[in-house]
């Protein structure tokens, strides 16, 4: 079951939902059937249980009871918080047991489990989330490599402005009455992110394809540290036609033979600008090398100066 993007429930009606933090790592369905065996499978239905072999001891977590749950498995970083970049050194081993094995050493796996969907023979996917949610906290799935995160009911407001002043990427809320939808992306689990702001310059564009043909397909940002434009990634959402129409004429007055950046970008087909165009972008984090994920356009700064924003 998958969450929809959407906005936090009004104060009126946030008493009827659950907020649990959003965890940013790899969705995994657990089957424990109370034989000492474990089995994780990702969204895909790829078996990925021997790239984490640190969650093998859940095997006897739950004794002889059988279970299947829901959860995430993510790499955490010195604040605690989920960091998907540290995750992606564990993804993808599964066929090589050896080196999961060294790497669950260096960037240990942790299972964030938030539902039951089967328990003791019984399919528990009919049964609202409030409902499930207490099986699931009466299992007592806690160890050192996976744990229950909490959920808190109603006092959305106030989890939202924990979770931004904190640094982590959102919150899921959940009707207290929603029915589990196996593989359905539903309206009764609403992810909402926090997006913070950064001011950026253009530094570079791409063209655009099929019906961009012509326009800036992405525009290529830096920040301004030490003198120097560092790259800071590519933006290519955000726009009305309008917009991007009108960025495109800016872009091509204010055309360049070299990179202003730093260093180049690798990235293909690039034309570059000088950069005196400030923008303002919406994204959800960084990575360690300073760059911004998933980064959508906000809008021009002309009131801005490049050069005022070290």
């Amino acid at each position: 079951m998958l969450a929809t993007p959407g906005d936090l429930p009004s104060a009126a009606v946030e008493d009827r939902w659950a907020f649990e933090v959003k965890q940013d790592g790899q969705r995994a369905m657990v089957y424990l059937p109370g034989d000492g065996t474990i089995l994780l499978r990702a969204r895909s239905g790829t078996d990925i249980t021997a790239a984490y072999p640190e969650l093998l001891p859940l095997a006897d977590a739950l004794g002889s009871r059988s279970a299947v749950l829901d959860g995430e498995i993510v790499a955490l970083d010195d604040q605690g918080r989920s960091d998907f970049e540290r995750l992606q050194q564990r993804m993808g081993l599964a066929g090589a047991a050896a080196k999961a094995a060294r790497m669950a050493a260096r960037v240990p796996a942790h299972l964030m489990l938030f539902d039951v969907v089967h328990l003791d023979g019984r399919l528990l996917t009919g049964l609202p989330y409030a409902e499930r949610r207490v099986l699931l906290e009466g299992l007592g799935p806690a160890g050192s490599a996976w744990s229950t995160p909490a959920a808190i009911t109603g006092h959305g407001a106030q989890a939202w402005e924990m979770a931004k002043d904190a640094g982590l990427e959102g919150l899921i809320a959940k009707r207290l009455t929603s029915r589990y939808e196996p593989g359905a992306r539903s309206k009764t689990w609403v992810k909402i992110k926090v997006h913070r702001l950064a001011d950026v310059v253009i530094g570079g564009w791409v063209p655009g394809r099929g019906r961009l043909t012509g326009l800036p397909g992405a525009v290529l940002i830096g920040e301004r540290r030490d003198g120097s434009l560092h790259y800071a990634g590519s933006v290519g959402t955000g726009w009305s036609h309008t917009e991007r129409t009108r960025l495109a004429e800016l872009l091509q007055t204010a055309a360049v033979d070299t990179c202003p950046f730093s260093r180049v970008p690798p990235v293909s087909g690039a034309q570059w600008v000088l950069p005196r165009l400030v923008g303002e972008v919406r994204y959800t984090s960084r990575t360690r090398a300073g760059r911004l994920r998933h980064p959508s356009w906000h809008r021009l700064r002309p009131d801005l100066a490049p050069g005022g924003l070290a």
